[in-house]
């Protein structure tokens, strides 16, 4: 590629919002930022450090070193018409990017030219890590800020690497050959497959860098103390007893020179990381907070490419600590390294080939297929012990992290992770606090398509994160953050009781495959609380199947049978009480047990006993594999129990509604197009209306301002997506009252428009079907009495509109979550309920049938106590058509559609609200990159 000669041209200020740490296809890191005068020397030993033949495919001839001129060119930016990004790993340069603006001719050119030629070059040691890939994005959203448009680059045909690093992006690429070489044309507007690449390359090396951490093949724990006792001893304890299957190491500085082995663990002893000979993959770090820094800096210099902080003082102490925090992170992710922590409990990896206990934790959990992430350490600990007292031989634990103040690894980086590991099927989180809730809900949302996924939040009124988490803030309510979980296929509970019992069901059982139960025990009043728990939690149970207070577990393998067989069923609860008799807990499970081995039908079963002992530890026992089919061996299948009938149920009801998404999840919904939507002319009206309230093309760096459109203006944008609101019009005195409803066609509505009175239905302020002159100004009349002047309540007259189902459609932006569409009836006791649906934007044909339906209200638009069912068809194409303009707009950050009345036959809006504001910067569809610190 030819070098595209210096032009002159006004220097910018450096553009730091263009740094981002970004995770590489091996799970390292790499500091991307744009390239200073102050980079001469990194540039000249960075080149230094390539291959003759990378520099051939660069320069297409050989240029075995940069002049003075060439230094001077690739370190001065102006930052608009010319850009050099650099990635970086422990400060020094592994690889480079540049554009150069160009006109028609390929000549230097600035705005309008909207193409630029590129150009990438990569040190051979860090080939194949996707650096150019990482750097194709960043570089490809810097010129789309500095309005370009397309990328030019010419490669010489034996350089397929690069050659692939354009092909594969997904941009829409014109592609020829003359000269010799291939020239590449780019258009940098982002495609669906351009967005699909970016994410899976995300995927694959976020889940990768987890699994770096999880599978280390040797560890070093930084701060093992000389005597027994202390975090740092517990660890190294922890490890070796677990059988960690790598190399273990002891680190204290304090260790004296002579001393080579630990006893008695008799591993080996260091002074430093740096003198330990071989690779270490993951250090343990339990040292003051203060010796922190010079610990890491240690590991950076040796090649460690993961760290567990243990280590407390951080975000949680304050502001110092937070500060800590931040160039903790800073400092790690300059070596390429990633972090567990600070202020964490550790991780877990119970695989045979691993068998890591790189945490607190005083034994290592039974092997099974459960994901956990807590972000408390007290609550890990609870998890932990809970599941192992519970479910011993029923459930098991395939990885576990607590992460502390997830400063850098999170729960997006292990959804990422267990998204695909073979050896997870459920997974299990305690989290304080969302930072990135749209990433997150995206994840989820995948994971959960192929393996539960339950939740529990914490922190949910507080209304901030707790101390030590650095992120964004939400204004979005508990209530919101639930609708959107469950949108996403997530498995919202509210206690960490309720997380264990879902998960414990999950873990064992097949999903049902609807909500019907059979309820059959030998304890009536049992089984009718039973039976009461399932109508609460939405369910259908069966009448229940009392075997009476003399049942011997002969007629409950009868009976278990018999309704497993049942075809009008789909999951069964067995209740059970002490009895009178000689069988023991032991006979009972494997009574139950033989039952559910011989049932062809794959459905869930769980016990509700009260007072039994040993009964969930016999339902639970392992098979004896020895036995074979011995009398008295347990078969393979195992049941959870549960000490009361409403955790049964809540479990149960859980897996029904996951079910459920599940098998919708499997035909997902559409995003309808209509002909009628004018798109274009919506967005010119946009720019218009914008510039003409002065809020500009960009947000002011102190967030946008949103701008309330009049009333005209409202309906001229909801009209170019086929909204239509009634006509109303201004009736500042008795007269122009009248005229307008003339203008209108009687009968009308006499309403006020002030923001004080505005769906302030208690103060009686409306008057309806107003048949003539005289019955308005007598309403007239009686409003400016009632409530004010006419130039106080802002009085207008409205045709009416038929009787219906008064209902309320918003939609707003949140700055972290995105665009969320709401709906819910008109009304005090709405309100007052919190009886609202919630959808993340853009919502699809089954989003918008089941958002009405999930409000508690929702049986007042389908006939309920005999009255006339309303149009519901006509409702949802209204939430689709409100979602689809705020998802083509995002300069809409709010709607409020009230009232909507929803007639048998169409909807009609009264009232609406738009307001604008400059779009914000959508972070889910700019380059990869790490959260900022």
């Amino acid at each position: 590629m030819q070098t595209t000669p210096e032009r002159s041209g006004p220097e910018y200020a450096y553009p730091t919002h263009w740094e981002a740490d970004v995770v590489l296809r091996d799970g390292g890191t790499a500091h991307l930022r744009p390239i200073t005068p102050d980079d001469a020397q990194r540039l000249v030993s960075f080149y230094e450090q390539v291959s003759d033949e990378s520099k051939y495919y660069r320069f297409f001839a050989p240029y075995p070193r940069l002049s003075d001129r060439d230094v001077h060119r690739f370190t001065h930016h102006d930052y608009v018409d010319r850009v050099g990004l650099a990635a970086t790993v422990g400060g020094e340069f592994i690889a480079t990017v540049r554009y150069d603006r160009i006109d028609g001719r390929g000549m230097p050119a600035s705005e309008p030219a909207d193409e630029a030629e590129v150009a990438f070059l990569v040190q051979d040691a860090h080939q194949g890590r996707g650096v150019a890939s990482a750097l194709l994005e960043h570089i490809a959203a810097v010129a789309r800020e500095r309005a370009i448009r397309r990328f030019a680059a010419e490669v010489l045909p034996a350089n397929t690497k690069m050659i692939k690093v354009f092909t594969d992006a997904g941009y829409t690429q014109k592609r020829s050959f003359e000269d010799g070489v291939v020239r590449l044309e780019l258009d940098l507007e982002p495609t669906d497959r351009s967005l699909a690449v970016q994410r899976a390359r995300e995927q694959r090396a976020e889940a990768r860098s987890v699994q770096r951490l999880l599978a280390p093949g040797s560890v070093a724990v930084v701060g093992t103390g000389r005597a027994p006792g202390g975090m740092g001893r517990a660890v190294l304890r922890d490890l070796l007893a677990g059988g960690f299957t790598g190399q273990v190491h002891a680190v204290n500085h304090a260790f004296p020179e002579d001393l080579t082995r630990l006893d008695p663990e008799g591993v080996p002893a260091h002074r430093s990381v740096l003198g330990i000979d071989g690779p270490v993959d993951l250090a343990v770090v339990a040292v003051p907070a203060a010796q922190v820094p010079s610990v890491v800096a240690e590991c950076g210099e040796h090649g460690v490419q993961g760290l567990v902080v243990l280590s407390a003082g951080y975000g949680e102490s304050g502001a110092d600590g937070r500060e800590r925090q931040r160039e903790l992170v800073r400092q790690a992710r300059s070596y390429g390294m990633r972090i567990i922590g600070p202020n964490a409990f550790g991780l877990i990896n119970t695989a045979d080939g691993v068998r890591l206990n790189a945490s607190l934790s005083p034994e290592l959990p039974a092997a099974g297929r459960i994901g956990l992430f807590s972000q408390s350490g007290a609550i890990g600990i609870a998890l932990l012990s809970g599941l192992h007292r519970r479910a011993a031989g029923l459930v098991g634990i395939s990885t576990f992290v607590s992460a502390g103040n997830r400063a850098d690894v999170s729960g997006n980086d292990f959804l990422q992770y267990w998204h695909d590991d073979p050896d997870t099927d459920l997974v299990l989180m305690y989290l304080e606090s969302i930072g990135n809730p749209r990433k997150f809900t995206r994840l989820a949302r995948r994971t959960a398509a192929r393996k539960p996924v339950v939740v529990v939040k914490g922190a949910r009124h507080g209304g901030a994160a707790p101390t030590g988490h650095a992120v964004p803030t939400t204004r979005i309510p508990d209530a919101t953050v639930s609708d959107l979980l469950r949108q996403a296929g997530v498995i919202r509970v509210d206690t960490v009781t309720e997380l264990a019992d879902t998960g414990l069901l999950l873990a064992s059982q097949p999903l049902p495959a609807g909500p019907r139960v059979a309820i059959l025990g030998n304890s009536e009043s049992l089984a009718l609380l039973t039976y009461d728990a399932c109508l609460t939690d939405g369910l259908r149970p069966q009448p229940p199947y009392d075997l009476t207070t003399g049942a011997r577990p002969a007629d409950f393998r009868r009976a278990l049978a018999g309704v497993l067989a049942d075809e009008e069923c789909d999951a069964v609860v067995v209740t059970a009480i002490p009895w009178v008799g000689d069988a023991s807990a032991a006979d009972l499970a494997r009574a139950l047990r033989e039952a559910v081995a011989a049932s062809p039908a794959a459905k869930p079963v769980t016990v509700v006993h009260l007072e039994i002992p040993g009964l969930a530890e016999a339902l639970a026992e392992p098979a004896d594999e020895g036995a074979g089919a011995a009398e008295g061996a347990a078969p393979a299948v195992r049941i959870p129990a549960y000490p009361a009938a409403e955790r049964a149920v809540r479990a149960l009801a859980e897996a029904a509604r996951y079910a459920r998404w599940r098998r919708h999840a499997a035909e997902p919904g559409r995003v309808p197009e209509y002909d009628d939507i004018d798109e274009a002319g919506a967005a010119a009206d946009i720019g218009v209306l914008l510039e003409a309230h002065g809020a500009g093309l960009a947000p002011p760096p102190e967030g946008p301002r949103a701008v309330t459109l009049s009333a005209p203006d409202t309906q001229r944008l909801l009209a170019r997506y086929g909204i239509a609101v009634l006509p109303a019009l201004p009736a500042p005195d008795p007269d122009r009252a009248v005229r307008a409803a003339q203008r209108l066609g009687f009968p009308v509505a006499l309403k006020p428009t002030a923001p004080h009175l505005r769906h302030r239905a208690d103060l009686g302020g409306v008057r309806l079907d107003l048949g003539g002159e005289a019955e308005l100004r007598r309403a007239y009349a009686e409003l400016t009495e009632l409530l004010g002047k006419p130039e106080e309540t802002r009085l207008v007259v409205q045709s009416m509109a038929p009787r219906g189902v008064d209902t309320v459609v918003r939609a707003a932006i949140d700055p972290a979550a995105g665009a969320v569409l709401s709906f819910g009836l008109a009304g005090a006791p709405s309100l007052l309920l919190g009886d609202t649906a919630h959808r993340l934007v853009p919502v699809t044909d089954r989003d918008a049938a089941e958002q009405i339906r999930s409000i508690r209200t929702a049986p007042l638009l389908f006939g309920w106590r005999g009255t006339t069912p309303v149009d519901t068809k006509a409702l949802e194409e209204l939430l689709l058509r409100v979602s689809r303009l705020v998802d083509d707009h995002p300069e809409v950050v709010g709607a409020d559609l009230e009232p909507v009345i929803v007639a048998p036959q169409g909807v009609h809006v009264l009232g609406a609200t738009i307001r604008l504001a400059p779009a914000p910067a959508r972070t889910d569809l700019g380059p990869r990159s790490l959260p900022v610190v």
